[in-house]
């Protein structure tokens, strides 16, 4: 078989071939080569006049192979400055590279694998991206993991209904109006944003909390929260077994959704929510204070994370999900 680069003698055939002016098919088939790399062959190594030597051919491939090969990223100034761009919203490279060829699907110039991009940030070779976009990445997700006080009961939310009666259209995500919820808390458990992520599109709202996360000051923030939705968004609410809730017939009553809650310890059960919960600490770290974030700066979290595309909605945007939703 033969190798994938050309050898001197075939670029001595394709010489003579060429002196006799044969074309392109007729020179492939006498080489055994595909018609497409002796057009690559005479594309590349002609001299300036359009001839073909073999020597000067074969010089000029063996310096192209010698020098590094210059990155996509550098070479394709339009496809680096969209990368940026999305970088700064805090896309991961996986998304950017999905949402380029759900955008570009016939422009394989506008196109980039995620590899790519991570070596682009990393390799000081390759380093084609600025540098200072690296921490724009998410280095971990962040989970929740509250500790009950001393003496606290296991369980203060009176006559919880457990996930286990929910709708069965709820498990599969086929159906949209179905929510998961919980908090993200702040520096000693001292304040609180709370989350709420629709299961079907990832859309995400964040509750402003500014007070503190009381039964009541909860149910007051959630109920406001929750009536900005159309009524066909609004068929159930899966929460924790935090002692916030425990007003939650009320709110029930006020929004007219179904609210259930997970197991005690049972994180999985509200996929969605825990795993917007890890790219929203990129937005509100561990240990920080939550309560000095306005209303409005918790809306403009949400659209950007509701503005990125998902793997999972193949690289479609929650935002472009939901909206038709929205707009009923």
């Amino acid at each position: 078989m033969k190798g994938r680069c050309l050898t001197f003698a075939e670029r001595e055939e394709i010489a003579l071939l060429r002196a006799q002016r044969q074309g392109v098919r007729q020179i492939a088939a006498a080489v055994g080569r595909p018609p497409s790399t002796i057009s690559r062959e005479l594309r590349r190594n002609a001299d300036r006049g359009g001839g073909y030597r073999a020597s000067t051919a074969h010089a000029a491939a063996y310096e192209r192979a010698s020098r590094p090969k210059e990155s996509k990223l550098v070479a394709n100034q339009a496809l680096r400055e969209r990368v940026e761009s999305d970088l700064d919203q805090r896309y991961s490279p996986e998304q950017i590279a999905g949402r380029l060829r759900r955008e570009f699907p016939d422009d394989p110039e506008m196109q980039v694998h995620h590899e790519t991009i991570y070596q682009a940030l990393y390799l000081q070779s390759r380093g084609a991206l600025r540098r200072a976009l690296t921490r724009r990445l998410r280095t971990g997700r962040g989970v929740r993991k509250p500790g009950r006080k001393a003496g606290q009961r296991k369980n203060r939310i009176p006559d919880p209904v457990s996930i286990t009666e929910r709708a069965p259209e709820a498990d599969d995500r086929a159906v949209p109006g179905h929510w998961e919820g919980d908090l993200i808390l702040g520096r000693r458990n001292a304040s609180a944003i709370g989350t709420l992520v629709e299961r079907t599109t990832n859309y995400t709202m964040l509750v402003h909390l500014p007070h503190g996360y009381t039964p009541e000051l909860m149910r007051q923030a959630l109920a406001r929260k929750i009536q900005t939705l159309p009524k066909a968004l609004r068929t159930s609410l899966t929460w924790d077994h935090g002692t916030e809730m425990r007003d939650w017939k009320q709110i029930q009553l006020a929004t007219d959704i179904e609210v259930y809650f997970a197991d005690p310890h049972s994180p999985w059960q509200r996929p969605v929510n825990e795993n917007t919960n890890g790219l929203l600490r990129q937005y509100f770290p561990k240990g920080s204070d939550l309560s000095v974030h306005s209303e409005a700066d918790l809306d403009a979290v949400a659209a950007e994370l509701n503005g990125r595309p998902r793997k999972r909605l193949e690289f479609r945007k929650p935002i472009e999900d939901i909206e038709p939703l929205l707009l009923q």
